[in-house]
């Protein structure tokens, strides 16, 4: 231990004993965690105000010199001790949260305390602890990096005279107190309303702050545009237009200038064809192909439209469609990427316009294999704007269709010659592909649910699918050429936790995939073409699906594992995804200055800079992530909506999916999964969570994926947007 002397201003001398720096080090590098200075106090016995106040300078001094870290919660660490990870804050309903790292596999836990410091959503900097008694990694909270701002939507209450908003999104698990807003004056109670936080001001009670600055609707009149506002705004869409979006979309021509004719290749006497769903607003794809003349094979031109033509790198309308990422479709509403002027007038290929294009024009053999390409800018003039069931009757014979298209039958009929090759030989033999059924809703007059039906998908959808995927590859091959940084379509490998997981739930169903610990794309595909004929092949199909890692943009090219390709780009759609409008970009330098960019690919400011597409690829991943969960928000709502007028009701459904607190049932005759609780069940049941099933302790009773229950509808929670259920027997 080490004496201090310590002068005071009368110039009295009192000694004082304080550790030594080497002293307070070795206490903290055996710690190996967050301490505040009371527990030093402790360790050393330091108890006069005066020395408290020179340990304080001791550690400040130690902090400066980076011997000790001192965290903004009042704690210090030795240097050594640190396991710095920055993360994202995922909170949850019950108080407690997760840190999300791109650079740790799984996610460590945030306790109540440590939620305290911060909310879902934060970006922050943590020391990693190492918890044994449970046997696993914890974060403990260093510092805000850049805090969640995003404005929280929820429901206006008073009591006690104070007033708060309690968000509908249970991941913000407090309550936000409203102590000034002019907009609470005659604010009805049950008002659904738009919050601002104030973080850096907290009352004597440390409750969070916040200001109203937007009153949505009443929680007792809830509609479906309510419902889509709320997701809006809950998720941080972007839905409204910037002045200079505006300002530049005035300088646009609504008509093409004469001078593009002259630079681009004239395909407008060529029979191109839109084929899109019936409710579709834009078309960006159109299709034309014919048998060759010369030799077997076929030529098939995908035309794109040219959106990199009206929307230049880092103009007021690429800054905003950067900022969305893609365009969202709600029910019956769309946030579109890009102004209506541009995705539905001038880069929508609308049928009897002339329309500019960036094409991809291919070589295919008889069996569909990919043997030539080429890209080229061009004008063409659909020829006509079809629906895949329009085509597909018309592949069919159905003569009054045939009848009122019989100028263009021919052109018609090379689609469906085209469609049996690719029928016979699929484009990427080895790919997975999901026969999912996919789910539709009739809408009435106020947007809510009439009726479900089953949308199955014909042959004209795939082959459209099959078109674009084509051309897809084509432009992966030809960027990977010139090896521009760009944003790859990836789809890594399921990890071998997801296949060891998968395999127990398969084996519950009596099931095997085959491929020993890496199978590859084709032991799914050949596993789901010899399940096709079971009954719950669409459940088997789903639980597949959530085995597999999220597709992602990147420019550090890790293939597609769906579709058994080393590498994928999106091409085929700049009208809703950014992605694909700087690929055409990318496309446009290899074909006119191709020199002229690799001399400036190291700048900076370069367009194709690689660490700013790594940004940009993150981003659109997200974006992508936000469109899903805000869309699957008002489906959720909408669903509740319907099942609502069923409570009572029983039906049939399969167990579609089994978690800890019970297991969702999927009804039979409208598609809609429900959650049965396991508290309702009359035994006490054992949760096995590696064969995901229930376990009767007295009956024996077993509920696993795929079973055949009976079951009615007893609730509907709208804030949870959940549906609940209770077994008819068990």
């Amino acid at each position: 231990m080490v004496v201090d002397t310590y002068q005071q201003n009368n110039h009295k001398k009192f000694i004082h004993l304080i550790p030594s720096r080497e002293c307070i080090l070795s206490f903290l590098k055996t710690y190996k965690d967050l301490i505040n200075q009371k527990k030093i106090e402790n360790k050393f016995n330091i108890n006069h105000q005066k020395d408290k106040k020179a340990l304080r300078r001791r550690l400040r001094a130690m902090e400066r010199d980076k011997q000790i870290v001192y965290t903004y919660n009042h704690c210090y660490i030795a240097l050594e001790n640190l396991k710095i990870v920055i993360g994202k804050v995922i909170g949850h309903r019950d108080g407690y949260g997760f840190l999300r790292s791109e650079t740790l596999q799984e996610d460590l836990w945030l306790s109540i305390q440590q939620m305290k410091l911060c909310i879902h959503g934060d970006i922050v900097l943590a020391h990693i602890v190492r918890y044994e008694k449970k046997g696993k990694n914890l974060a403990k909270i260093l510092k805000i990096l850049k805090p969640n701002n995003v404005l929280i939507v929820g429901r206006y209450y008073i009591e006690n005279n104070m007033k708060y908003v309690t968000p509908d999104d249970n991941r913000f698990n407090f309550k936000i107190f409203i102590f000034s807003s002019t907009i609470t004056k005659n604010l009805a109670i049950g008002s659904i309303v738009v919050v601002k936080l104030n973080r850096n001001v907290l009352n004597k009670n440390n409750k969070i702050q916040g200001t109203i600055v937007e009153v949505l609707g009443s929680s007792y009149k809830m509609h479906t545009a309510l419902i889509t506002n709320i997701a809006i705004r809950t998720h941080d869409i972007p839905y409204l237009w910037p002045k200079e979006v505006e300002n530049q979309l005035h300088t646009i021509n609504n008509k093409i200038d004469k001078k593009e004719f002259k630079n681009r290749i004239d395909l407008r006497h060529l029979p191109f064809f839109t084929i899109d769903e019936k409710d579709s607003c834009d078309f960006d794809d159109a299709v034309f192909c014919k048998k060759k003349t010369s030799k077997e094979g076929w030529d098939l031109l995908v035309a794109i439209s040219d959106v990199s033509h009206y929307v230049k790198p880092g103009t007021p309308l690429d800054q905003e469609a950067l900022k969305r990422g893609n365009s969202i479709y709600f029910p019956k509403l769309v946030i579109p990427m890009l102004p209506e002027k541009i995705s539905i007038n001038l880069c929508s290929l609308n049928p009897y316009v002339e329309r500019l294009c960036l094409i991809c024009e291919m070589s295919l053999s008889n069996t569909g294999e990919l043997t030539q390409y080429k890209h080229y800018e061009a004008i063409i003039c659909s020829h006509g704007r079809f629906t895949y069931d329009e085509i597909f009757k018309i592949w069919n014979h159905d003569i009054q269709l045939c009848l009122k298209y019989n100028r263009l039958l021919k052109h018609i009929k090379n689609l469906l010659s085209l469609q049996k090759i690719f029928k016979k030989y699929n484009i990427s033999k080895k790919g997975i592909y999901f026969e999912n059924t996919e789910i539709k809703f009739n809408l009435d007059a106020n947007f809510k649910i009439k009726n479900i039906y089953r949308h199955i998908r014909n042959d004209a959808h795939k082959f459209i699918e099959s078109c674009m995927i084509l051309a897809n590859i084509a432009s992966s091959k030809l960027i990977k050429k010139y090896q521009y940084p760009i944003l790859f379509r990836n789809h890594d490998r399921p990890s071998q936790d997801s296949i060891e997981n998968l395999r127990i739930v398969l084996s519950e169903l009596g099931l095997f995939l085959p491929g020993g610990k890496n199978p590859k794309s084709i032991d799914y595909s050949d596993f789901l073409t010899k399940i096709k004929s079971r009954p719950d092949y669409e459940m088997i199909q789903t639980v597949l699906l959530r085995s597999m890692k999220q597709a992602v943009y990147s420019p550090d090219n890790h293939g597609h594992f769906g579709l058994s390709l080393s590498s994928y780009v999106h091409f085929t759609s700049p009208i809703r995804r950014y992605p694909d409008l700087l690929l055409h970009r990318a496309i446009k330098c290899v074909l006119f200055k191709p020199n002229e960019y690799m001399k400036d690919l190291k700048k900076e400011n370069n367009l194709f800079n690689l660490n700013r597409i790594k940004k940009i690829g993150m981003h659109c991943s997200m974006t992508e992530r936000r469109a899903d969960e805000a869309t699957r928000d008002v489906m959720d709502w909408l669903k509740c909506d319907f099942m609502k007028k069923k409570i009572g009701n029983t039906f049939t459904g399969v167990v579609s999916s089994v978690v800890s607190f019970g297991f969702f049932v999927r009804l039979n005759k409208y598609f809609i999964d429900g959650l049965v609780r396991i508290e309702n069940l009359n035994d006490n049941y054992y949760f096995d969570s590696i064969g995901l099933k229930f376990i009767g302790k007295s009956t024996k009773n077993i509920f696993r994926l795929g079973d055949l229950v009976q079951v009615k509808v007893i609730s509907v929670n709208f804030i949870q947007k959940k549906i609940e259920l209770s077994l008819c027997s068990n």
